[in-house]
């Protein structure tokens, strides 16, 4: 039910280890072979006098040096630098080894028939050879090139399509978590919610009863994202069936669980149930939530299991009275578990203590999240009107 806190100090993914391996290899073998006719042409500039060795040495380390360069390039980005440097100073030692090891043969003044036929084959073979490197290396080019559009263009088609279903989860849970709120006669309700991320899964609604009386529910469900978007729309939809026929907050939660727990959802749900009746009595029951404060005092409920967890769980109903003035506050654990950059928490005392102090619902919920939010904020004030 966390939502864990992004740091901008730690570096973003190098988009090189989100490229696939097979477009990553063409890449760099397109690398390799267009570099490795710059040590073809080499041969050619001096006449074919290097020895077989020191030929099949050069391409093989021009080329791949040319890798090194490539590759550190776009992982390292404006620090190129720190891995050209060494592999310049490696590239030029090891070429100088090579060139020492295998001089080039000696250059003839006059060449005979044969000599002639000699040089004008291997002349024929490095042009060869620089056409064939030439066009592998186009063609790998062309292959991560089309293969990165067409990655390119699905991340870009499962981005809106991600997009969409987010939106569709944040129009959602606008109408799960309502903007506006009813009045209710003998009371002024007043609610505040601030998502951890785009889309939360903390809940409450405000629901008329047939016998005149008012139902507010307010719950948490575990996860974040659209999956929790779609369980809290599911649960709204529940509660509209259930009080249809049962108006009695521990009947309410108990059917519930039996509904959530018959689905293939894998998670649980927190969830306080409190019934309005005008005279000013509350009915309260609940499914493992945080307890209600009363005039900044937490107001004690008998502990229960969360909903979806156990079939067989059974709830129980507390009331109580609240007279002109007094104030009862639900909230969602996302306010005592704000946490600071220390790791401290803000915790229940803390929230008493505002409480106490005469913070209303913006208050708390703004406090918990100047303080270090890393969850869903709800807060719900009952004020009792005379």
């Amino acid at each position: 039910m966390k939502a864990t806190k992004s740091k901008a100090s730690k570096p973003q993914a190098l988009p090189w280890r989100t490229v696939p391996l097979r477009a990553r290899v063409s890449f760099l073998a397109a690398v390799f072979c267009v570099f490795a006719g710059i040590a073809i042409a080499n041969d050619v500039m001096g006449m074919g006098r290097w020895s077989p060795p020191r030929y099949a040495l050069s391409v093989l380390v021009i080329g791949v040096c040319a890798m090194g360069f490539a590759a550190s390039g776009i992982i390292l980005r404006n620090r190129f630098w720190k891995a050209m440097l060494p592999l310049m100073a490696v590239q030029f030692v090891t070429m100088g080894f090579i060139a020492h090891q295998f001089p080039d043969l000696p250059q003839l003044g006059r060449f005979d028939a044969a000599q002639t036929d000699s040089l004008r084959g291997r002349m024929l073979f490095d042009g060869i050879a620089v056409i064939v490197t030439v066009c592998l290396g186009y063609i790998g080019f062309v292959h991560a090139s089309v293969s990165e559009a067409r990655r390119y263009a699905r991340t870009q088609a499962e981005k809106a399509t991600l997009e969409g279903e987010m939106a569709a989860a944040r129009e959602v849970q606008r109408i799960m978590v309502p903007e506006k709120l009813p009045s209710v006669s003998g009371y002024a309700i007043e609610s505040v919610y601030r998502p951890a991320a785009e889309v939360g899964g903390d809940f409450f609604q405000v629901i008329r009863l047939k016998s005149g009386r008012t139902l507010l529910v307010i719950g948490d469900v575990s996860g974040k994202g659209v999956s929790a978007a779609m369980v809290v729309s599911m649960i709204v939809g529940m509660l509209s069936v259930v009080s249809a026929f049962t108006e009695e907050p521990a009947e309410i939660l108990s059917e519930l669980n039996r509904r959530l727990c018959g689905h293939s959802y894998s998670g649980f749900v927190t969830c306080l149930v409190v019934r309005l009746e005008t005279d000013g009595r509350l009915t309260l029951a609940n499914a493992g939530h945080p307890s209600p404060y009363l005039n900044g005092t937490e107001f004690s409920l008998p502990g229960s299991v969360p909903l979806g967890l156990v079939e067989t769980a059974t709830y129980s109903q507390t009331a109580l009275e609240m007279r002109a003035g007094e104030r009862a506050v639900l909230l969602t654990d996302g306010v005592p578990e704000a946490r600071n950059e220390q790791g401290t928490l803000l915790g229940f005392p803390g929230v008493e203590s505002m409480l106490r102090g005469g913070a209303d619902a913006l208050s708390v919920a703004e406090a918990a999240q100047t303080y270090g939010q890393n969850d869903d904020v709800t807060v719900v004030s009952i004020a009792r009107q005379g």
